[in-house]
This record gives structure tokens, C-alpha cells and sequence, in this order.
């Protein structure tokens, strides 16, 4: 987001590492059950009927763009659920969100975390990379003790109502911002999603997390070959 976080410029300086020793985890469905912006902006809506009375206003637009343009229509919904925020308002909003998530019961996948847990012992160069925002995913990271991890992640950005979607780190966009980072290859990545296809492709080993039978045959028919598969609970 534009409060000095890029989408492609992770907590704390990158150092320039042997590809073998890069590790890539994407962040919901890997490490956290659900979408966590998703479940911010369910509870911001939650918490104000103007915001519920705003979406219905803006309703027939919606249903409008829907058939041409899903993302129109929902960056539409998340910039309704900012209004009101500047920049230090929404570092608070998504500080307070992400500390009450991190105490969920059965919120993360706990085999994923052992396993993330487990490549920093190892030495290796960890990085998580999702489409989810950058702060909020560092302040749940944080919550969990695991703050000092590089995030790539996406951005918002100020507006005259409130904070506005910016860039949507997902699919080939998260190549480009590891791209950015200098980072053009990995030993491992994990994913839940044929979404992250290209990323998967910079990956020694992919591997695949609760990834349905339909998903992991349309990676490995983009990869080209067989990829490993876990199942994390």
C-alpha cells in the first residue's frame, strides 16, 4: 500500500540468496484457512449498518458490472468497506483485525506453519507472497511470532474517500514483484491455487496444499510434470 509498503518490497532489506535456498509460501489457504482481506472486510461491514446501507445503494451498479468486469464490481465493495480510513486509520483497523484473527480457534493451518517453522531452522530464505494486503498480513504473521519474514503482497493506496484498492499481487503478478526482489527462482513453493501457476513454474518443487483433484491436474498439465501434494490441517 502507499504508507511506504510496496507490493514488492517486503519487511525488512532483501538480501540477494542462491535460488536453492529461497523457499515461497503463499498465505491463505497455505497458512490461514479462508481469505483473510475477505474476512476483514465481512467484519468491517459487520460492524456499520451505513456500510450495508451504502452496498445496497450501489447494488444495481454491481449487478451491472458483474457479467463484464467481477474485479470492477469488487474492488467496488472493498472501497465502500475503506471509506473513511486514511492511511493510520486503516494500519489501526487492520492491526486490530489481524490481532483478534491470530486468536481464532483453528484459524491456520498448523501443519503449514510447522513446515514454515521448520525451513527457517533449516537456514532457509523464506518469503510469503499473496494476494492478500501487505499490513494486515504482516500484523496476523506478527501475531504468530513469525514477524521478521519478508511479505510480497498487495497494496492500497489513499483517496479522497478513504484507502483504494492499488496493485493486486496475484498470479503473474507475483512473479513480477519477486521479479523486482531479484528473486527469478526458488527450491520450494507452496500453494492451494492453479492461480499461482506462475509462480509454481519458478519453483524447484512445487508443491501443492489441499489442492482439489482438478487443481493439481491443470498445474501439472501448465507445469509439465508431476508435482508433490500435501495434505495440512
Amino acid at each position: 500500500m502507499n504508507t511506504g509498503d510496496s507490493p514488492a518490497s517486503p519487511c525488512g532489506a532483501f538480501e540477494a540468496v542462491d535460488a536453492s535456498q529461497v523457499v515461497l509460501f503463499d498465505f491463505d489457504g497455505v497458512l490461514v484457512r479462508g481469505d483473510t482481506f475477505y474476512l476483514f472486510m465481512r467484519d468491517r461491514y459487520a460492524r456499520a449498518w451505513w456500510r450495508r446501507l451504502a452496498a445496497v445503494l450501489v447494488l444495481p451498479w454491481l449487478v451491472l458490472q458483474w457479467p463484464f468486469s467481477r474485479r470492477r464490481a469488487l474492488r467496488t465493495l472493498v472501497h465502500v468497506g475503506l471509506w473513511g480510513l486514511d492511511e493510520q486509520g486503516y494500519r489501526e483497523a487492520a492491526g486490530r483485525f489481524g490481532a483478534s484473527l491470530a486468536r481464532r480457534p483453528g484459524q491456520f493451518c498448523r501443519d503449514g506453519l510447522r513446515q514454515l517453522r521448520r525451513h527457517l531452522a533449516d537456514g532457509h530464505r523464506v518469503l510469503v507472497v499473496t494476494g492478500c494486503e501487505a499490513h494486515l498480513t504482516r500484523t496476523v504473521l506478527e501475531e504468530l511470532g513469525l514477524g521478521g519474514i519478508p511479505v510480497v503482497a498487495s497494496s492500497l493506496r489513499p483517496g479522497w474517500l478513504g484507502m483504494r484498492t492499488g496493485r493486486h499481487n496475484v498470479g503473474r503478478e507475483k512473479v513480477r514483484s519477486l521479479t523486482e526482489l531479484a528473486v527469478s527462482g526458488c527450491a520450494v513453493a507452496y500453494s492451494d491455487s492453479s492461480m499461482d501457476i506462475p509462480m509454481l513454474k519458478l519453483a524447484e518443487g512445487p508443491v501443492l496444499v489441499n489442492a482439489s483433484p482438478s487443481t493439481c491436474k491443470r498445474v501439472e498439465r501448465a507445469l509439465g510434470k508431476s508435482v508433490d501434494r500435501v495434505e495440512w490441517y
